[in-house]
């Protein structure tokens, strides 16, 4: 298959990686003042990966159309407007595949739909989701992730075309919920963080359940199977969100904490924004991202936070 990745960031340079190891062709696009890209093009190397001379890289946007898919990973927020720059070039016929995790802030979208309601009917549009991070990929170190997409031929296809020693992908069963808790993981991932720089890891273990409770919530509600928060799209992410020393939410939530600048991206902090609001909409309980959105946007001491959680109405464990 001929692919085309949009962002050289460290996920997008690790799918491209990962798809000239199991055979496509690919062409890495980036903007040309990119550091990132510039690297790339210097050295073909970032600080956690190198690339192939098989690999293809690109700072002309007009290669989009010269494959068979079109790979995204850039920043939730900025996926519109990366669409609209995509527009011009009447892009018709290709699968869009998004191996990226969030909900857009303004309308709530998740962004399959925003990729439906910006490109032309005729493309189909999948999402590459689940646990792993690159370096660990990049070591050898194998994992498991899903494919998901409203047309059944196209999940199949990628699923088949995708799947190697490295990462065994199944097929999502259900494309609002896998967005959503891949989504809303990213911000139980800051939760945790949170929960290191105030010396209270321990409570990982509830963190884990009462978050993974809540988010089935939050997709029933919006019209998902709940039962799909406890599989690899959220429940089966938290190992590397929670835990890992990879994990940049979990990481910007101890800085943040702590009080230290923390400059990569975490998504889970626009993803919290995201929730807060459908939450109001639908008058979702959620908690823990509540206590999360409070802390980052309201200034809420963490240990304010933490009391608020524990002082709730006593209920049912399944609740």
């Amino acid at each position: 298959m001929k692919i085309t990745v949009i962002g050289c960031g460290r996920w997008g340079s690790l799918i491209t990686w990962y798809l000239d190891r199991i055979g496509h062709d690919v062409t890495l696009y980036g903007r040309a003042n990119d550091p990132s890209m510039i690297r790339f093009i210097k050295e073909r190397k970032n600080d956690l990966l190198s690339l192939p001379e098989s690999v293809s890289l690109s700072t002309d946007i007009q290669c989009v159309n010269a494959g068979d898919a079109v790979l995204i990973s850039v920043n939730s927020q900025g996926l519109r407007s990366l669409l609209g720059e995509l527009k011009p070039l009447e892009i018709k016929n290709k699968a869009f595949i998004l191996c990226m995790k969030g909900i857009e802030i303004d309308t709530g979208m998740r962004l399959s739909e925003v990729t439906e309601e910006c490109v032309d009917p005729s493309n189909k549009v999948a999402v590459w989701i689940g646990p792993g991070h690159v370096q660990e990929f990049y070591a050898g170190a194998p994992s498991c992730m899903v494919i998901d997409s409203k047309d059944a031929e196209l999940k199949e296809k990628l699923v088949n075309l995708f799947s190697s020693d490295l990462i065994r992908f199944y097929y999502g069963e259900d494309l609002i919920g896998n967005e959503l808790g891949a989504a809303v993981k990213n911000v139980i991932g800051i939760a945790a963080g949170m929960l290191d720089g105030i010396g209270m890891s321990t409570l990982k273990g509830p963190l884990m359940s009462r978050g993974t409770r809540e988010v089935s919530r939050l997709i029933e509600a919006m019209g998902g199977a709940g039962n799909s928060a406890y599989g690899l799209c959220h429940l089966g992410d938290y190992e590397a969100t929670v835990f890992s020393r990879h994990s940049h939410n979990r990481r910007f939530g101890e800085a943040f904490i702590r009080g230290e600048e923390y400059t990569a991206l975490a998504e889970g902090y626009y993803t919290a924004d995201a929730v807060h609001r459908i939450c109001g909409k639908k008058n979702v309980d959620m908690p823990i991202c509540e206590a999360v959105y409070k802390i980052l946007y309201e200034g809420m001491p963490a240990a304010d936070a933490l009391n608020s959680l524990f002082s709730r109405s006593l209920k049912k464990e399944m609740q």
